[in-house]
Order: C-alpha cells, then sequence, then structure tokens
C-alpha cells in the first residue's frame, strides 16, 4: 500500500452574515493510497495558507507506505527545516496529513484510532459549551452540560457572576479573555483576582501567550488554575510552560498542533508534571473534533474538551458521521479509523473567503486605544451584543 495521491477541500465556515473573528475557514485533506483506500484529516492555523504548504510537501509523501506514520511525520519536518522555525502553518499542515494518516490506517486495519494509540481509558469525552448570558447558560445546562464557558474582556466580571447565579455552584465555569496584545499582565491579574471568587475550572489565555514570562506573572499572583496552549505548535511551542509548571490545563489544538502523535507526546509531558489537557476546539471543524475525541479517549490526563453547542449549519452537512451527545459528553465511537467521511458536494457550497479581519470597525489595531475604557472591563456597564459568539473580543 503506498499513497498516491493528497487532495485539499477548502470552505467558509463564518456564521451567515458576519465576519471578523467569526469568520473562519475549514481546510480538509484526503489522502489515497493506489489500493483505493483514503484517510481523512483536518487542518488549521490559517487554513488558506495551509493549503498551499500541504500542496508543498505532497511530493514528499507518493510513493510513501502511509502506515509509517511517526516516519513520514519527521520527512516533513526535516522538508520545511530551510524555511526557519515551522509554527502553526507548517504545523497545520503536517497535522492535516498526519490526522489523515491515522484514519486510513484504522480503515484498513479495521479498528478506531483510538485503539492504535493505545486503547481506551474512558468511553465518552466531557465537553463544554459557551454563554455570554444567563438565558444561553440555562439552556445549556436544561439540555446538561455541566461545564460552561464565557469570555471576552468587557463586563466579564459581571457576565461571570449573573451565570453563576443562574446555574448555581455545582457547574464549572471558565473564562476566555483570548490575550490581546494589548492586554498588560497587571490587567490580567486584576481581572483575575475579581474572578477568584467565582471558583473558575480555568483562566484561560490571561494575555498573549508570545511572552511566557507574563504568563508566569499572573499564574503565581492570582489564585485561579491557568490555561494556555492553543495558539503554540507542537511539543516544542508548550515545552516550557509546562516544564516551568506556569500552566493547570495545555490546550492544544487538534488543527494545528501536529498531529495526533504530537498531542499524545504533549499530554505525556503535561502528565509528568500533573498538568490536565484542554484541547482548544473554537475555531475547528467537524473532522478534528472527532479526531480530539479519538486521542482524548486515551489519555489519563485528560480535563475537557471545548464544543460548539450552537455552530454554523455547515458543521452538521459536511461531514457524515456526526458526534453522538449525550448528558453534556461525546461517546468515542466504535467505527474504523475516526468513524467519519466528508461530503465533497456540501463543502463545494461554501467557497472560501478570506478569514482575516479585525474584530470590528472600532478596533483601533493593536495599541492605539489599548487603555480607552478600561473601567468598563470591570464594570457591570457593558453587555456583550446578541450577537456575540465564541472567538470575539469586544
Amino acid at each position: 500500500m503506498k499513497i498516491d495521491r493528497i487532495e485539499t477541500f477548502l470552505m467558509h465556515a463564518a456564521p451567515p452574515g458576519q465576519g471578523g473573528w467569526a469568520a473562519r475557514n475549514w481546510l480538509f485533506v484526503r489522502v489515497h493510497t493506489d489500493d483505493g483506500l483514503y484517510g481523512i484529516g483536518e487542518a488549521s492555523g490559517w487554513p488558506r495558507v495551509v493549503e498551499t504548504a500541504i500542496q508543498d510537501l505532497t511530493p514528499l509523501l507518493i510513493g510513501e507506505d502511509p502506515q509509517n506514520i511517526e516516519r513520514l511525520w519527521s520527512k516533513m519536518l526535516a522538508a520545511m527545516m530551510g524555511h526557519g522555525m515551522t509554527g502553526v502553518v507548517g504545523a497545520g499542515a503536517m497535522t492535516g496529513i498526519e490526522m489523515a494518516l491515522w484514519d486510513l490506517k484504522g480503515k484498513a486495519l479495521g479498528v478506531p484510532v483510538w485503539n492504535l494509540l493505545g486503547g481506551r481509558v474512558r468511553d465518552r469525552i466531557r465537553i463544554y459549551a459557551h454563554a455570554h448570558t444567563t438565558q444561553a447558560a440555562r439552556g445549556l445546562v436544561d439540555a446538561g452540560y455541566d461545564a460552561i464557558k464565557t469570555g471576552g474582556i468587557q463586563n466579564c466580571v459581571d457576565t461571570v457572576a449573573v451565570i453563576r447565579d443562574e446555574v448555581g455552584p455545582k457547574v464549572d465555569l471558565m473564562v476566555d479573555v483570548h490575550g490581546p496584545p494589548w492586554l498588560t499582565t497587571r490587567d490580567a491579574i486584576a481581572l483575575g483576582k475579581r474572578l477568584e471568587p467565582f471558583d473558575l475550572l480555568f483562566y484561560e489565555d490571561p494575555v498573549a501567550p508570545e511572552n511566557i514570562d507574563a504568563i508566569a506573572r499572573v499564574a503565581d499572583a492570582v489564585d485561579l488554575p491557568i490555561a494556555a496552549g492553543e495558539r503554540h505548535a507542537m511539543i516544542w511551542g508548550v515545552r516550557e510552560l509546562i516544564e516551568r509548571e506556569i500552566i493547570d490545563v495545555v490546550q492544544p489544538d487538534t488543527g494545528r498542533a501536529g498531529g495526533l502523535s504530537q498531542m499524545k507526546k504533549i499530554a505525556a509531558m503535561a502528565e509528568a508534571h500533573y498538568i490536565t489537557m484542554a484541547p482548544h476546539d473554537g475555531s475547528l471543524g467537524p473532522v478534528a473534533e472527532m479526531a480530539a475525541v479519538h486521542l482524548l479517549a486515551t489519555i489519563p490526563n485528560f480535563l475537557i474538551l471545548e464544543h460548539l453547542a450552537d455552530d454554523v449549519p455547515q458543521r452538521y452537512e459536511v461531514m457524515m458521521g456526526q458526534p453522538v451527545i449525550e448528558a453534556g459528553h461525546i461517546l468515542v465511537p466504535d467505527t474504523p479509523g475516526l468513524g467519519i467521511d466528508i461530503v465533497e458536494e456540501a463543502i463545494a457550497a461554501y467557497p472560501s473567503e478570506t478569514n482575516v479581519s479585525f474584530p470590528e470597525d472600532t478596533y483601533d489595531y493593536a495599541y492605539v486605544q489599548a487603555r480607552q475604557g478600561r473601567a468598563h472591563w470591570l464594570s457591570s456597564e457593558v453587555k456583550p451584543p446578541p450577537s456575540y459568539r465564541a472567538g470575539h473580543i469586544f
């Protein structure tokens, strides 16, 4: 069995009429072999650019045995050395291909991917969804969720307070402030201290991830578990966060972390430091989510998985083999490979559009208005708009 063809499928995945931070592209990958088998993967980390990277890597893989996944991953990494640090574009390209290889191998052997990754630790994967109003939070709890994330900067404390009052003490709450580059370390600490009374499961990306010492300062000053890692690539991207025990929860993105093998290694690194894993999934499509389910079934230090409970209609049209959700958990499937396939006709109905844009017209780049409205961040004067979606900065 040899690889003889690799295809990519790029599509627009924004909500109708929305752009800015809500605008997404999904990139799916299909690796074919000369005996008619194929595997499906998903790549993230700037999908329109990653598609070109996959096309550039494809000639390296033609004629190779797809079962030698670690060998092919190393071949791709070595091939990119001359371009400098790999980053999320290179890691995203490798992720999509590597994920497809796992799917292909599982199908070839007639076993689910979780079986190839060491077998199941659990039969279902706990998930959380997003809410920014008491009504939305109540709806999620009534639907069986026992973990909710809210976020943003404006009115964050008041939002958490009213949601906690609505759902009670037994529901886990998380806060993601998205690490904007203009949020200073002292402000992140001030916000974190105001959030301490609400017993958060974690405080996510309190500052931009480029400065690891800044994250460490927040972690030392705030009595909350700190989560980070979604904007990093591969084991080296999160190594210092883990080895210095700066974070309590590592959050690799299943579409751009470098592949399922890399995520398995990240989980092992984290386990040695009593750090749990809660992968990022806020911008990903359905294929990467199912890949995360298979991976997380196999690791002992899994905490929780992000899930978009009210995502765009495209999610339910472009993939066959949708996840089964019961009482705030995704059931781990027993079907070979990832247990999914893509629907080409549905993908083609959503041609790609750019997903590089500023959140809104009033957002004046990174620093010009950085301090404007600071008093509102810790007040109750500014409410999230009804159209607020996970991933916005408002």
